[in-house]
């Protein structure tokens, strides 16, 4: 296997989706960014709603893309690594590359270009053509879900984005961007729209198009569909709570609001999109063999014991650590794919995408209570729950009473036998980038530490989600990752606390230029990786 990154070029990608979902105006300019696919008729719409179901399905396959190439590229050489899930043994452009800080044009520009193609814009359709007629509410209220669902991703990965003037020339003929604040604010309104909609009808039997569009659920679909809607609102409260405390707090109080609908809170309520597809992570981990497991979850899960890594992994296959569960820490010098190829793969995913699941609702309520809100409940039920249902996920109910009540387990030093330089990769006790966390609840630690207990649970049941993992990380710290060994950013990216953003593409600049300028200035810092973002606040937990 080559040290080059495996992706289908943009063009082909996109015609193939063009003839799969009958989208038209592909061209290279911005306007396949920016301006809606062609319209249905109402005898289309009446018909069977086949087109509009091929838009919504696209878009719910494309919150996480099921895309292997766009994967790899929007998530596993970006939020997957910077989480602290996964690393790849490949020392991709002579290791300057994204996990090594050298940030690469042509890997980043997925993350924004993709998402408008993909998502944003068939979403964009079928809100538009639904919005006036009264059969298709519920199929609006889905769209609004959906498009929150897909854009508050990117912006966690750039800032500001193009949200609420989508497909709305400025003077100059350009779309000018939402702060990242007003994009927040945005898609408050946009689960209001939603969850109103869903409220009023979710004891109705789903509709024709909706049983046509619905990617995830089988039953209750509507009823499932708010409480993941509420939900959702709860973890971009959450996600605000340090910049702009008063939002967060009346958002995540409605989210809470058993009235509104509830949140999710069994497993049979998570989230699970079905794919077109292969799982992106099976080809990336065993075709391809570019990812591996990092050394954050041999640390944390190995000195837990964590019965849920032999679920995720497989022991290591290299004869220096055979038989051992053994990551690669990010950020270090690799020389050649060999080095690290035959540490811990995944183990094989099903053809399903998680977007939210229970156990991550109970951890946001954990958090919650933390914070005094209403409905909250009590700290430690939620948390303990949220170990119950991610336990429950892999069939694990058995070892969890056993796991709960582990108050001396500690995540366990990292040492690599590989390492290219001796110590560079090692991660002795005392060290501060090993963590002191225990597991189970202690009611008498600090809130800080309550936190750091939480958040570490909820980045282990959240796998592999890496999108929210890196997002809770940079809001919070938690849970304590190592820092690269090799910056190659040229003093633009810290190397602790570590990257906080990905730039905006070059085609942004080349076709859009005034309004990418303009968001650049939103962001109070360069368009490079070590800008924080809005809700990216120094050590503000409480």
């Amino acid at each position: 296997m080559d040290n080059t990154i495996k992706f289908f070029p943009y063009s082909r990608l996109i015609c193939i989706l063009l003839a799969t979902c009958l989208l038209t105006g592909c061209t290279k300019n911005f306007t396949e960014l920016n301006t809606n696919p062609a319209g249905v008729t109402d005898e289309e719409a009446n018909a069977d709603y086949a087109l509009v179901a091929s838009f919504l399905a696209q878009a719910q396959r494309d919150i996480i893309p099921e895309n292997v190439g766009e994967y790899q590229l929007a998530n596993n050489l970006c939020s997957d690594t910077y989480a602290g899930y996964l690393t790849p043994p490949t020392p991709f452009v002579g290791n300057a590359n994204n996990v090594t800080y050298s940030l690469v044009p042509g890997w980043y520009q997925a993350i924004f270009v993709d998402r408008y193609i993909k998502a944003m814009n068939p979403l964009f359709r079928v809100e538009r053509d639904s919005r006036q007629d009264k059969r298709l509410q519920d199929i609006f209220a889905f769209a609004k879900l959906l498009k929150v669902s897909a854009m508050h991703r990117t912006s966690d990965k750039v800032g500001p984005i193009i949200y609420s003037k989508y497909n709305v020339l400025n003077e100059n003929g350009q779309i000018d961007y939402d702060s990242q604040e007003n994009a927040y604010k945005n898609f408050f309104l946009d689960l209001d729209t939603a969850t109103t909609i869903l409220k009023d009808i979710q004891n109705n039997p789903k509709s024709a198009a909706m049983a046509k569009s619905d990617m995830a659920y089988t039953a209750d679909n509507y009823k499932r569909w708010l409480r993941y809607a509420n939900t959702l609102r709860l973890r971009l409260a959450i996600r605000i709570v340090a910049i702009a405390p008063n939002i967060a707090k009346t958002e995540g109080e409605k989210a809470l609001n058993p009235a509104n609908g509830g949140l999710l809170e069994v497993n049979a309520d998570n989230c699970i999109i079905g794919l077109s597809t292969d799982h992106p992570l099976n080809t990336i981990t065993g075709a391809w063999g570019d990812t591996r497991m990092s050394a954050p979850v041999e640390s944390i899960l190995g000195g837990y014991d964590d019965p849920r890594m032999a679920k995720l992994f497989d022991p290591a296959a290299d004869p220096l650590v055979a038989g051992q569960y053994k990551g690669i820490r990010s950020g270090i010098n690799i020389d050649g794919k060999s080095r690290y190829e035959n540490y811990s793969k995944l183990r094989a995913f099903p053809n399903q995408m998680q977007l939210m699941i229970a156990a991550e609702s109970w951890f946001l309520k954990a958090e919650a209570a933390l914070r005094g809100w209403s409905n909250a409940g009590t700290a430690k039920t939620n948390y303990e729950t949220g170990i119950d249902r991610s336990f429950e996920m892999y069939g694990l109910s058995s070892q969890v009473t056993a796991y709960k009540n582990n108050s001396t387990s500690k995540p366990k030093a990292y040492v690599d036998p590989k390492a290219i330089k001796a110590g560079e990769n090692n991660v002795a006790i005392g060290s501060p980038y090993l963590s002191t966390m225990t597991i189970r609840w202690e009611d008498g630690d600090s809130n800080d530490r309550k936190l750091e207990r939480i958040i570490t649970q909820k980045w282990i049941a959240m796998f592999p989600d890496g999108d929210e993992a890196w997002a809770e990380y940079r809001r919070t710290g938690y849970p304590i990752l190592f820092p690269n060994i090799v910056n190659f950013s040229g003093n633009t990216i810290p190397t602790i606390p570590g990257i906080r953003r990905m730039p905006y593409p070059q085609r942004e600049y080349d076709s859009n230029n005034q309004s990418v300028t303009a968001a650049v200035q939103l962001l109070n810092g360069p368009d490079n990786g070590g800008t924080r973002l809005w809700w990216d606040v120094v050590n503000k937990h409480f």
